[in-house]
């Protein structure tokens, strides 16, 4: 009996229309286009509209891939959804997603791993798929920055933005599909990055609803060195672990947090340039979305059997590898 995987038949991103280039952010924040451009490649990133919520983003990226596939909404049996700005803390904004867009048969969850969400997520997903319990299956990365994000701080508003993707799971029996994960965490990486306002160790009280904690906060030069070496680390990891090398690697999907992390993790690799999708330009970091965004895009080059290694790092921390075998 041939061995069923679990293979990514669709992907879809959103973007909201509005643009917050670094011209911009120089009239809210002491920077300038030049500073953020040289120690990020970020020049713009896209902002959700006034009541714009995760579960409108998930819609869009739901209902994309319908169409693409001509399925119905019925047909799909499960949605996982990776991020940390999801509409409430409860319900999940997996369920709001179901009963906007139809999913009537499909239950869900929402997965918080920061950064590496859409992996960990992903990765979930694989296991309904080759136990055969489920066929159809949606897993979205995505997040809403704009909404947990201090336009006061520089360190931190210059990075992220909104927006996300998706994709499509089903069995494959050629061999085809996600091959291989290789998925980390460590704790004691939580005071680096981190929005400390908000849960039980501190509940939003009136005293503390108008300081820095309900925010994000990033200690940038701890997390920038964690994020090299483990990116870095766990993709070549998961290279050797499958006897790849850069020259059989045909695509590289990096998480989208800074350009000097990313070219760290290509060169790592040993990889040409040409075979890193990089968008980081148009729309910073947007946490969980930014490894589907990539796949949205480039699905036109992407060729039925390509070696594809995709790898995250965020915080918590949080960190993976997955290797695909691309099926369309």
């Amino acid at each position: 009996m041939t061995k069923v995987t679990a293979a990514i038949t669709a992907v879809q991103g959103y973007v909201p229309e509005k643009i917050l280039s670094n011209h911009d952010l120089e009239k809210l924040v002491d920077t300038n286009d030049e500073w953020i451009t040289s120690r990020t490649g970020i020049k713009e990133r896209r902002m959700a509209a006034d009541g714009e919520a995760l579960s409108d983003f998930g819609v869009e990226i739901v209902q994309g891939i319908l169409n693409k596939t001509g399925y119905s909404p019925e047909e799909i049996d499960m949605l996982i959804v990776g991020t940390i700005t999801g509409d409430y803390r409860f319900p999940s904004t997996a369920n709001v997603i179901c009963d906007k867009a139809g999913l009537k048969n499909a239950w869900g969850f929402d997965l918080s791993a920061a950064c590496s969400g859409f992996l960990y997520s992903l990765d979930i997903g694989r296991v309904y798929i080759e136990n055969q319990t489920h066929k159809k299956i949606i897993v979205i990365g995505a997040d809403v920055m704009s909404s947990i994000i201090n336009y006061k701080d520089r360190a931190t508003c210059i990075i992220f933005g909104d927006g996300g993707g998706g994709v499509l799971l089903e069995a494959n029996h050629e061999g085809l599909g996600i091959q291989d994960a290789i998925l980390k965490s460590d704790g004691s990486g939580r005071e680096y990055l981190l929005q400390s306002i908000g849960g039980s160790v501190e509940p939003i009280t009136k005293e503390n609803a108008e300081t820095p904690g309900q925010y994000v906060f990033q200690e940038g030069k701890t997390v920038f060195k964690h994020a090299v070496k483990n990116m870095a680390d766990v993709a070549v990891e998961i290279m050797n672990r499958n006897n790849l090398t850069g020259t059989d690697v045909d695509w590289l999907v990096p998480h989208q947090a800074n350009l000097r992390i990313i070219d760290a993790t290509a060169n790592r690799m040993e990889l040409d340039k040409e075979k890193v999708m990089v968008n980081i330009a148009k729309f910073g970091n947007t946490t969980a979305g930014t490894i589907p965004l990539c796949l949205w895009e480039w699905e036109e080059k992407l060729k039925k059997g390509d070696n594809v290694i995709m790898a995250a790092f965020g915080g918590g921390f949080t960190w993976g590898a997955i290797y695909v075998k691309w099926a369309y």
